[in-house]
């Protein structure tokens, strides 16, 4: 069982007030920065990123973009997971944005972060946090394809 904030190891272990720092679904460029510097505490042992890129194929198909859209409640349903991951783990801080609109290959998709007070329970409270975001979040995939077909993906 993944360990929780009701009981820290010690003291200072106690999670922050407000853990979830940073949630957001843009139509701009991402910051891998911007999440490194929300999700950074002094009582954090660990921090584990993830980022997602446009890859230039799928399915053995070459890829030469992509869009991504989503529905209107979106946000509010990566707040609901992140408050749920908040719950499961001792994070310290979190953060996560998607991005949505066309992107090309090697534009970042989506970015997510955790603080833990070690950095076990990071790796685990971050790969938690982007697998239900890629699992329940509505968000959809449009791929285009280098010989003119598309896929959606998620849809």
């Amino acid at each position: 069982m993944a360990p929780t904030n009701d009981h820290p190891d010690h003291p200072g272990e106690q999670a922050a007030q407000d853990p979830v720092k940073l949630i957001g679904i843009r139509d701009t460029p991402l910051s891998v920065d911007e999440v490194l510097r929300a999700v950074g505490d002094d009582a954090a042992g660990g921090i584990a990123l993830f980022a997602g890129t446009v890859r230039n194929h799928d399915g053995g198909a070459d890829v030469d973009a992509l869009g991504y859209s989503c529905h209107p409640s979106a946000e509010a349903e990566m707040r609901r997971i992140a408050e749920k991951v908040v719950a499961e783990y001792p994070v310290r801080a979190l953060a996560a944005v998607h991005r949505v609109g066309d992107l090309a290959v090697g534009d970042l998709a989506v970015v997510v972060g955790v603080s833990c007070p070690h950095r076990g329970e990071a790796f685990e409270a971050c790969r938690k946090l982007i697998d239900d975001i890629k699992h329940v979040v509505p968000i959809w995939k449009h791929q285009k394809f280098s010989d003119g077909t598309d896929e959606w993906v998620g849809a």
